[in-house]
């Protein structure tokens, strides 16, 4: 097994990503160090407590998260289980490094681009812009469309969970507008730019009659469900770059 300095991987992981580009919620890049030298790479989704143990018994030196432990709005000083996280992180010396919106926006290893991948779907247009930057993307299901109820138990099958759909869209999907996570709030834009079908990962009390009105289907996969794709697929990407070991480190989360 390779072992490789995180300087460089974290390195590669800011020019895959450029995460400069994004004007994000939270920093983005190596949020916590750790050491000098990297055999294993732990990928998750969100930076908690029980991830951290998982990663100490995997024996990591650096953990890729996609929802990291600093955020812009969060506390400026440490509370107690902030403390928590980060002692066993500093036990077991590893790194963490945290990518949010430049991994849900790139056009290969992103949750979104992955998403839509999965479904066979093609030709991916940028879609949901944050701050001027696009972070999902609106794509093409193959020949004529995919039957609504179809692509729901597609979905399902993809995510390992039974999606919450409000089925008011045609009865074929043709074009589909994917934003992984909290993305409810681009049903809006996915009418507008005559997609007959929203996913994304969780619903908001307002989108069942938007859906409705605006004539198209809303499908609600599940926040953490929607976004192991990505940082999955950013950890097999070391591990093939550099020759290091990856595992992810699977916490499921029904939001």
């Amino acid at each position: 097994m390779a072992a490789v300095a995180l300087a460089e991987i974290i390195n590669e992981l800011d020019a895959l990503l450029d995460p400069g580009r994004f004007d994000d919620y939270c920093p983005n890049g190596l949020q916590v160090p750790g050491p000098e030298q990297v055999a294993t790479v732990a990928t998750g989704v969100s930076a908690h407590l029980e991830l951290f143990e998982l990663a100490a018994g995997a024996s990591a030196d650096l953990l890729v998260v996609h929802h990291g432990v600093f955020w812009n709005s969060g506390p400026r000083a440490l509370d107690a289980a902030l403390k928590r996280r980060l002692q066993i992180l500093f036990e077991a010396d590893i790194a963490l490094a945290a990518y949010h919106l430049p991994l849900d926006a790139h056009p290969q290893l992103g949750n979104n681009a992955l998403l839509a991948r999965a479904l066979d779907a093609h030709e991916l247009e940028p879609f949901a812009y944050h701050r001027g930057e696009p972070i999902g993307f609106l794509a093409q299901l193959p020949g004529d469309g995919m039957v609504a109820g179809e692509l729901f138990a597609r979905v399902a099958e993809l995510t390992a969970r039974q999606p919450l759909v409000f089925d008011a869209g045609p009865a074929r999907v043709r074009r589909v507008a994917i934003v992984s996570g909290a993305g409810a709030d681009f049903i809006g834009d996915a009418a507008a730019a005559g997609a007959d079908a929203l996913l994304t990962g969780e619903p908001a009390e307002r989108v069942m009659a938007q859906a409705r009105e605006s004539g198209l289907h809303f499908i609600a996969a599940g926040h953490y469900a929607t976004e192991t794709l990505g940082v999955k697929q950013l950890g097999e990407h070391l591990a093939q770059r550099f020759g290091v070991r990856h595992v992810f480190l699977d916490v499921p989360n029904p939001v």
